[in-house]
Parts: structure tokens; C-alpha cells; sequence
């Protein structure tokens, strides 16, 4: 029986592209938003809705976790998925200090060679450069943290604590997500969050409300969504969450088209405002839902565009997602840096955005091809033992096909 399941584990798992297609769609917006004023961030989400990449990846790593772990926690294997998504742990905060390092050292050049301490300042790296013997201590316990580094200390804390998530929710899932809710509308209403640098500054992305997002993908992941599929995807809620996605449109025109801003009513602008995205505000969050429920309908993992050439680029992004976010890190700055000492033209601004994410693809095939090189392999003939058997998913955390829509 024991060797039934394992095989059961081992077997391959057919890759579902769509999720690649949107992460590698999210790495785009990252790199694109990141640059200040550039004409070819309209194309981006959060201008035409209120929740923006953030979403998109906190709930594709929250399924994707409970989807591949989900079954070997409840096959008895606790300890192998404990140790698997530790090592995913470890590998992302690795990545993020020497992530931190080099992007600091990115703009402390650029500030010197250009005698342009604006940098410094607007990249929030000018108390670094000032004291850095205080400073790598509290970036190595996550507490400093330049702009456009939040996101990776936040998926490192939700991935180091998914195991025991995942646990609980093969368990008691229900339980689990009602228990989730409690603590995000806690954090909300006692304003918890984890501390930060300088003193008296927080987390950018509170851990205590993203972790919503995180154990409901989770949830999804384990199979509970399938069970009100019917509910989900029936035409009531597909319209309901059409009205919501046509609301969230005209509001956030209203950033842009101050006229528009006068037909809002007071009460509502009470209401809605502000809608934070450090505390994952309900409105992204339900945002991100409906947005979720209509291209999920629309976009099966049998679509054939996901196959062709055109759509191969940004799903090879999408297949490498942690070193190509790291790139788009420096691209943006880079961009960012010539938009600013040379010119801020249109023209300019398309070639920077277009030169960015060509260079993201070339990097992302080069990573493939490096993937395609063969590995020497051992056959193993005998029964492995539990901790073995999620070594058999090398990209265990990052590929996998969701069972449902």
C-alpha cells in the first residue's frame, strides 16, 4: 500500500501553462510599475482596477502550496514537505539579501558616479550607505528594507510558515480559512503588523493580513474550492462579480480623470477610502476574486494559445519567476536611472520598457536551455523513504496543474 501511494506522489504532474502565463504577466507589471511615470505602465492592472501583481502572486504560491503539499501532508509525510518548502524558504531569503546587496550597490554607484544623492533618498538607501554596520544586521532580520524589495520578506514568512498551514487545512479546512479571516480582521482593527526600520515603521506587506490571501489560495488549492465549483461559476456570481470589476474601473478612473471624481458620491468616497494595500484591503481582495472567476471561465488549461509562440515568451518568464523578478528589480532602476539623467520622452519610455522586458525574455530562455541540459540520474530500486519522495518535483513549488478551473 505504502508503495502504491508513493507512486501515486512520483507521478508526473502535467504543467498547467496558465499559471505561468500570469505570473509572467505579473512579472511585467512589477518591472513596468516600478518605473516612474512611464506611458507604458497604463497597461498595467492596477490602473484599471484595485489590485495589481501583489494578488496575483501571494495567491498562485498559496494554491500552488496547497495543491502539491496538500497530499503528501495527508499521506503522513510531514516532515518532507516541512523539509522541501523549508529549503524554499531558505532559497528565497538568499536570494533577497543578495538581492539587497547588489541593487543597494546598483544605487550608491549611480548616486556617486552622477553626484545625484536623489537616488540615495527616493530608493530609501541613504540611512544604509550612512550607517552600514547597523543596517546589515536589520536587513538581515528583514527589517530594512529598500523600495521595491517588500514583496520577497513577505513570501519568505508565508512559506516558512505553510507547512503547518497546509497541516491544519488537510485537517480541519473550513476551520483553517474561518480562523484566517478572524486574524486578518484582528491585525485590521488592532492595527498589528511586524516591525520594521527606521523605529516606529512596519512592514510594507503586513504578514497578518496577506496571510488571508495566502491560506484561502491554499484552501482552493486543497481541493475545497472544487466542492462549490457549481456555486462559484454560476451565472449569478460570474454577474455580480462582472458589476464589481465595472465599479472598480470607474473608480480608479477617477485617479486619473479628476471631473469624473465630482460624479462620486461623499458617502461613497468615505466608504471605499483608503483602500491600503498594506493591510490587503477588502476591496483589492474581492477585486482579485472577481477578476479571478471570469478568467478562469474563459481561459482552461486546454486553450491552445497557451501552446503557441506568441505566448511563449512571458510563460518562460513565468517558469523562472524568483530570478527573473530579481532582474526586473535592477531593469527597473536602470530605466528608471536613464528616463531620469537623459530624457523622459514617450519614445524613450517605450524603448526602455520594451528594451526591459526583451532582456527579461532573453534571460528567462538562457534559464530554460540551462534547464534542458541533462542531469545524471540514479535509479532507485527500492522503497524511498517519506522525506524523498517531494524531492521528485524539483519545481515543486513553482509547477503544478490545479485540478479545478
Amino acid at each position: 500500500m505504502i508503495i502504491r501511494d508513493q507512486a501515486a506522489l512520483l507521478a508526473p504532474i502535467e504543467r498547467d501553462l496558465r499559471l505561468d502565463l500570469f505570473r509572467g504577466i505579473g512579472l511585467w507589471m512589477i518591472f513596468l510599475d516600478h518605473i516612474p511615470h512611464d506611458v507604458v505602465a497604463w497597461l498595467t492592472l492596477r490602473n484599471y482596477g484595485f489590485s495589481d501583481a501583489a494578488e496575483f502572486f501571494v495567491f498562485i504560491s498559496g494554491y500552488l502550496v496547497g495543491w502539491i503539499y496538500g497530499p503528501i501532508v495527508a499521506g503522513g509525510w510531514f516532515l518532507a514537505a516541512l523539509k522541501r518548502l523549508w529549503r524554499r524558504a531558505a532559497e528565497l531569503y538568499v536570494a533577497h539579501i543578495m538581492l539587497f546587496l547588489l541593487f543597494t550597490a546598483q544605487i550608491a554607484r549611480t548616486a556617486r558616479r552622477f553626484d545625484n544623492p536623489m537616488y540615495e533618498h527616493e530608493f530609501n538607501v541613504f540611512n544604509f550607505l550612512a550607517h552600514p554596520d547597523e543596517l546589515i544586521g536589520q536587513a538581515i532580520l528583514l527589517k530594512y528594507k529598500p523600495v521595491n524589495l517588500d514583496v520577497l520578506p513577505l513570501y519568505i514568512t508565508l512559506v516558512f510558515v505553510s507547512p503547518f498551514i497546509v497541516w491544519c487545512l488537510v485537517r480541519r479546512p473550513n476551520l483553517i480559512l474561518a480562523a484566517s479571516a478572524v486574524l486578518y480582521v484582528l491585525s485590521r482593527w488592532f492595527d498589528w503588523n511586524v516591525a520594521s526600520y527606521p523605529p516606529g515603521a512596519t512592514w510594507y506587506f503586513n504578514p497578518f493580513c496577506w496571510q488571508f490571501m495566502f491560506v484561502f489560495a491554499a484552501w482552493c488549492g486543497v481541493g475545497e474550492i472544487d466542492k462549490i465549483a457549481n456555486w462559484v461559476w454560476s451565472k449569478a456570481t460570474m454577474g455580480l462579480a462582472a458589476a464589481w470589476l465595472v465599479f472598480a474601473l470607474l473608480i480608479v478612473m477617477t485617479w486619473h480623470i479628476h471631473a469624473l471624481e465630482a460624479m462620486i458620491p461623499k458617502w461613497m468616497i468615505k466608504a471605499i477610502y483608503p483602500i491600503d494595500k498594506t493591510d490587503l484591503d477588502m476591496l483589492r481582495f474581492t477585486h482579485f476574486l472577481a477578476l479571478a472567476i471570469w478568467v478562469t471561465r474563459f481561459v482552461s488549461r486546454k486553450w491552445k494559445a497557451l501552446h503557441t509562440v506568441w505566448l511563449r515568451p512571458v510563460i518562460l518568464c513565468g517558469q523562472h519567476s524568483l530570478p527573473i523578478f530579481c532582474l526586473g528589480v535592477f531593469l527597473s532602476f536602470s530605466a528608471h536611472w536613464i528616463l531620469t539623467q537623459y530624457t523622459k520622452g514617450v519614445w524613450e519610455q517605450l524603448a526602455v520598457s520594451i528594451a526591459g522586458i526583451v532582456i527579461m525574455i532573453g534571460a528567462a530562455w538562457l534559464l530554460d536551455r540551462a534547464d534542458r541540459v541533462p542531469n545524471l540520474f540514479v535509479k532507485v530500486t527500492e522503497v524511498e523513504e517519506p522525506e524523498a519522495l517531494v524531492e521528485a518535483a524539483p519545481v515543486a513549488a513553482a509547477t503544478v496543474a490545479p485540478a479545478s478551473r
